[in-house]
């Protein structure tokens, strides 16, 4: 009993981790199954024709190429901006603070049913027609909010004695930005850009109310697909966007681990 309660938390983090990622498992296994009909819902036998021809499908690898666009470009942007108005919250006192940031976290908790629709009548009243611009406008505003919130946490955990002291040390403004504070910060970017392009990439909602017959994303698509019949190559493009990301968070922990022990 003494051993059980003592492996409690452990033996929790495991089960929610094997909930999480089981799902991603199975689309994995069923990447290499060759259906007999339309729909890829049940093992039938092993193949690996969809990872020789991941763009079989048509129109499958056009709409994962403009959600990779507009995912990148979103994340890019939000980040940037994100990161001004981390730092201009998080070290300065203006007039307007409080406002702003109450506007920030007003995407966050707003419906995306809610925010789709907004978005479309803007764009409507203001003459700007549904399509790829449009989704891209729409996913940089949701996505600075996340970007905001992530960089401000790592602002606010600077020691600001890290910067007096390269300023002692005859170092200018801008050198102890470029050498002291955005290194400090650089994990709490890297993540809010991460996040940033996983919410836009993954974003089936806001992009549908914006969306045009020419400008259907890989989500969009997967919907589609869904209504007629699962192409495996779904299974294919879904398992390596998987990998990709774990192998990106993989790196992270190991860059941050060697610097910790170079630190040390």
């Amino acid at each position: 009993m003494a051993w059980f309660r003592k492996h409690l938390l452990t033996f929790a983090a495991m089960v929610t981790m094997t909930i999480l990622l089981l799902p991603n498992v199975v689309v994995a296994i069923y990447s290499f199954n060759k259906p007999n009909g339309r729909f890829n819902v049940e093992l039938v036998r092993f193949s690996l024709d969809a990872w020789k021809h991941p763009c079989g499908t048509s129109g499958i690898c056009d709409s994962l190429s403009l959600s990779l666009k507009i995912g990148l470009t979103a994340s890019l942007v939000a980040t940037i901006l994100g990161t001004m108005i981390a730092f201009a919250l998080g070290r300065h006192r203006f007039r307007g603070r409080s406002a702003t940031n109450l506007l920030i976290f007003m995407p966050m908790a707003t419906p995306e049913v809610v925010m789709g629709s907004s978005l479309l009548a803007l764009f409507l009243n203001i003459g700007m027609s549904t399509g790829s611009l449009a989704i891209l406008i729409a996913h940089i505003m949701f996505c600075l909010s996340f970007v905001v919130v992530a960089v401000k946490a790592r602002v606010a955990t600077l020691d600001p004695r890290l910067e007096e002291a390269a300023a002692d040390l005859g170092s200018r403004p801008l050198t102890t930005f470029f050498r002291v504070t955005l290194p400090l910060v650089a994990p709490g970017i890297a993540a809010g850009a991460l996040l940033a392009f996983s919410l836009s990439f993954d974003d089936y909602i806001i992009t549908n109310f914006n969306a045009s017959p020419n400008s259907i994303t890989f989500p969009m698509y997967v919907w589609g697909a869904a209504q007629r019949g699962t192409p495996v190559q779904i299974n294919v493009i879904g398992t390596i966007m998987f990998v990709v990301s774990v192998a990106f968070v993989l790196g992270g922990q190991l860059v941050s681990a060697r610097r910790a022990r170079a630190a040390s």
